[in-house]
């Protein structure tokens, strides 16, 4: 018993920062400003109150275990993706096992066609937000058309008495073909690096944290010349290999889901946050048990098939340590 006490007194102070994409964390309702009509009763997919309902316990169990081996606490910070509106997500904070958490929304509407959205959940007894707004990603095609992409969301906040800025993002997908869309993920690491150089110009000393599902991999043109430079950290790297991935399409694993930081988190400072490690949340739960697919995330729909489970993609992490 003393050992095991000593164990979780150990890692009171460190604190998990994760990123989650909840694929089509859809209401059962039309909402008749977006595409959303294949997340309804009457749709192909059935998508009713019962599987919502299920998904979101199961959702809730994921984020309330993603860094609790080392923390013994469920993530002070957990940006998410694919959210239709704020409602869906008061749903998931206040399912059995988060509902005592006390976790606080940062949620906008952004543009995207389909309504879904980027957000932040956090502990309120960890993190305090102080600002939060959208940045707008503008891209349009070859004929000057926009193509309505999903906001990056900027919160500043203090977590354990120290200031971090917070900016997630879910890129543009691959749906057309990765040659033909790869420049809107340009363009959207190219506005993160705006906002990364206005934070700076104001606090050259901020501590800052990008995350999401870029829909690149860490050493995709994106993400490795576009918006990882000299000051930043990309623990992704060594993450990412044949075998392992946050998200497999057609036997490939990729590292779509992934969380940068500034340098500055390598420096040991008083009352300050260090990065300790970063992963995969791929246990076993989480992964399809069987089959041609055995291994992959456990997702909620394959096509138009019901399947019940979590998401199409794994979540990610960073854990940092509180320098008390």
């Amino acid at each position: 018993m003393a050992n095991k006490f000593y164990f979780r007194k150990k890692n009171t102070n460190h604190y998990t920062i994760a990123f989650y994409n909840l694929e089509n964390l859809f209401d059962t309702r039309d909402d008749p400003n977006t595409l959303d009509n294949d997340f309804l009763p009457d749709a192909e997919k059935r998508w009713n109150r019962k599987r919502y309902e299920k998904k979101i316990v199961k959702l809730g169990t994921a984020i309330s275990n993603i860094g609790f081996s080392k923390t013994r606490k469920a993530p002070a910070l957990i940006g998410v993706a694919e959210a239709e509106n704020k409602k869906v997500l008061e749903d998931l904070v206040d399912s059995k096992h988060l509902k005592q958490k006390e976790y606080g929304i940062v949620h906008y509407n952004s543009p995207d066609e389909r309504g879904i959205d980027v957000a932040l959940l956090y502990q309120k007894q960890y993190f305090e937000v102080t600002n939060s707004e959208t940045i707008s990603v503008m891209i349009h095609d070859d004929e000057g058309v926009r193509d309505y992409t999903r906001d990056i969301l900027w919160v500043t906040g203090i977590l354990n008495k120290e200031e971090i800025h917070v900016l997630i993002n879910h890129w543009p997908s691959r749906r057309t073909g990765v040659e033909d869309t790869g420049y809107k993920r340009i363009v959207a690491a190219q506005k993160n690096r705006e906002v990364i150089d206005q934070i700076t110009d104001q606090d050259p000393e901020a501590k800052i944290i990008i995350m999401g599902d870029f829909n690149d991999d860490p050493f995709s043109e994106s993400v490795k010349k576009h918006l990882v430079q000299n000051d930043l950290f990309n623990p992704m790297e060594k993450l990412h290999t044949r075998y392992r991935g946050s998200t497999s399409y057609r036997s490939q694993w990729n590292l779509f889901d992934q969380i940068i930081f500034s340098h500055n988190f390598h420096r040991y400072e008083k009352e300050k946050h260090s990065f300790s490690d970063a992963g995969i949340f791929d246990k076993d739960f989480l992964k399809i048990y069987k089959g041609r697919y055995k291994g992959t995330p456990f997702r909620t729909y394959s096509g138009k098939k019901y399947t019940g489970g979590y998401s199409d993609h794994f979540p990610v992490y960073v854990r940092v340590k509180h320098n008390e």
